[in-house]
């Protein structure tokens, strides 16, 4: 009782001195505190403020942790999918039999997808707790599922898991957390013993697909660890009328997911695969690249070649989604001037040409291929010179259009052998560019992020380039100093048949709508973020326009489940996987 009275009279003073500075602010959590002297914890003070919200959003921005994390416009939220086997054999890979194929158990998102045993309902739940937890909006969710190739999972397992995390967000705010399913391990004292280890002492010297079959794994990790759901004992006729239910709900629900991201291989793309992805609810696609020149595919056993990249673009393009290519520098047999050569082919070829990219310099990690290499002398990391160099030509080079979302990779410096363990890495090279007045103009480098802004500081910039089979335009309102404040992705087909669904027939396609600054809760009023100036609904009225120069009186937008009602109230009808608008 002591502990609710004292938490109640230090928000009270917090209330009271609204501008408190870090000193008062200190002040308070030593002269209030538990029973047993120790300090509120923000996230407690903010939970109590929360009681009082139309009193205290000011106070709660103030206190807010890690105010970045929604400083692009949207909540994310990142869940794992559990170990399973993958169709590829590259030998830079990590083979953490505890993860998902190409995961590491010590990343800060595995360990959360440990905790929870990799169920999609709970990572989800407890994940959104958390951001509100700390102060963030949690109305507009983006939600990453990462974790091997998506593809290769069983269908079943591939629609419980979306449904089970559409579940979660539209029960968020309405079941209690004593409710809900919490399944913890001890996973600092699991991290600490070497489970490839000691599983391979009774296993031998398997490779990961071949380990994670063996009655010992599934004895020892899989049963133990991996939460079955009901999964494998439904139908999938039910499952899918399930989820369709779910995304029913979410399209009108308190959470809404704005965005639902799935990473593939670009050899599992085809039509077919292009179609599930969609029906799923998916608007971007993260695809693990790595490189565009065979012959160093071929030293590393990826299994794909260059034509299955130019495919993939190909489809994914026609159906709408936004690309989020992955690509690796210093790959076995690689050079900083082939790596730089790859990096301009990926933006000047229009076979290619991602929305987002994310860099993966090449890490050696134990029990790969690579590592073994790596000590035998065949095969050396770039130094930290030759690296920063030619990442400061690449940032330079990417084109306004894309966004570099991410450098380098999360993982802990201790599971790296050999390369890169620069952890902000990403900083040192901007940093080199700003000495060297060299220009980022990449997506993430100008977002407006917090700055307050009015319609008079902004004006309307449309950039167009060539893709395969389409004219793209890249829409964007940006500053004087080019900072974006939104933007929107038009395709205009070259061919008026569409190769993936006939719904698209005849239809220009807006393939995203983003307009930055912070995370705005759902009908809040505007201070001045860009996110409330209307930017959206200017660049869909633009890009109708567009289309009808161009000859289309039809055009389609790949909405995601929480974002239907916004493209209904403009004008869209859902039709059956997209949102349909006349021009005219």
């Amino acid at each position: 009782m002591q502990n609710k009275n004292n938490i109640a009279k230090l928000v009270g003073l917090l209330i009271k001195n609204p501008n408190f500075t870090k000193k008062e602010l200190d002040g308070y959590l030593k002269i209030f505190t538990r029973d047993n002297g120790e300090l509120f914890s923000r996230d407690e003070i903010i939970l109590e403020l929360n009681k009082n919200s139309a009193q205290t959003k000011h106070i709660v921005n103030r206190l807010k942790l890690k105010p970045t994390r929604t400083i692009s416009g949207v909540t994310t939220v990142t869940v794992l999918t559990m170990p399973f086997a993958c169709p590829g054999k590259c030998i830079f890979c990590p083979n953490d039999v505890r993860m998902p194929k190409s995961y590491i158990a010590s990343e800060p998102g595995a360990q959360r997808a440990l905790m929870f045993r990799f169920d999609p309902f709970t990572q989800v739940y407890n994940r959104l707790l958390a951001y509100k937890n700390i102060g963030h909006p949690t109305d507009k969710v983006e939600l990453l599922v990462l974790g091997g190739t998506w593809s290769y999972y069983p269908e079943k397992y591939r629609v419980w898991f979306i449904k089970e995390c559409f579940r979660a967000m539209n029960l968020f705010g309405t079941v209690k957390k004593d409710g809900i399913q919490n399944e913890y391990l001890n996973v600092r004292e699991y991290l600490k013993s070497d489970y490839n280890k000691a599983l391979r002492d009774k296993e031998g010297d398997k490779p990961y697909n071949q380990l994670i079959q063996t009655k010992n794994y599934k004895k020892d990790f899989e049963d133990r660890l991996v939460l079955k759901g009901n999964w494998k004992d439904s139908q999938l006729k039910d499952l899918k009328s399930d989820l369709v239910n779910e995304q029913n709900i979410n399209s009108n629900a308190q959470t809404r997911c704005v965005g639902l991201v799935l990473e593939t291989r670009p050899d599992c793309i085809n039509k077919s695969e292009v179609y599930s992805l969609r029906e799923l609810g998916a608007t971007k696609i993260q695809l693990g690249v790595q490189t565009l020149d065979d012959s160093i595919s071929i030293l590393n056993k990826r299994g794909e070649t260059r034509s299955n990249v130019e495919s993939a673009f190909s489809l994914l393009r026609a159906a709408g989604f936004k690309i989020h290519a992955h690509i690796m520098p210093n790959l076995y047999g690689a050079t900083p001037e082939k790596d730089f050569e790859v990096y301009k082919e990926l933006f000047d070829n229009p076979d290619f040409k991602p929305d987002e990219l994310k860099i993966y310099p090449t890490s050696i990690i134990r029990d790969t291929e690579n590592y073994t290499l790596f000590k035998e002398g065949k095969y050396k990391p770039y130094t930290l010179i030759q690296l920063s160099n030619l990442l400061a030509d690449c940032i330079e080079y990417t084109p306004e259009y894309c966004r570099l979302t991410r450098i380098i990779r999360d993982i802990p410096s201790q599971e790296i052998e050999g390369g890169n363990k620069v952890t902000n890495l990403r900083q040192v090279v901007e940093k080199k560019l700003k000495l060297e007045k060299r220009v980022d103009k990449n997506i993430r480098a100008r977002e407006i992020k917090n700055t307050m802004v009015t319609e008079e500081d902004l004006f309307l910039d449309i950039l167009e380039y060539q893709a395969a089979g389409s004219k793209e335009y890249f829409l964007q309102f940006i500053t004087q100093k080019r900072k974006i404040a939104g933007f929107l992705r038009l395709s205009i087909p070259k061919e008026l048949v569409n190769p993936v669904t006939p719904e698209l027939d005849g239809c220009a396609i807006i393939r995203e709508v983003h307009v930055y600054g912070p995370s705005l809760e759902l009908q809040s009023n505007s201070r001045g973020e860009a996110q409330h100036l209307g930017l959206g609904t200017r660049l869909i009225d633009k890009a109708k326009s567009m289309a009808i120069e161009n000859g289309f009186n039809k055009i389609a937008v790949i909405s995601s489940i929480g974002t239907r009602e916004y493209y209904k109230k403009r004008g869209f009808e859902l039709k059956s996987l997209y949102q349909i608008g006349k021009t005219t």
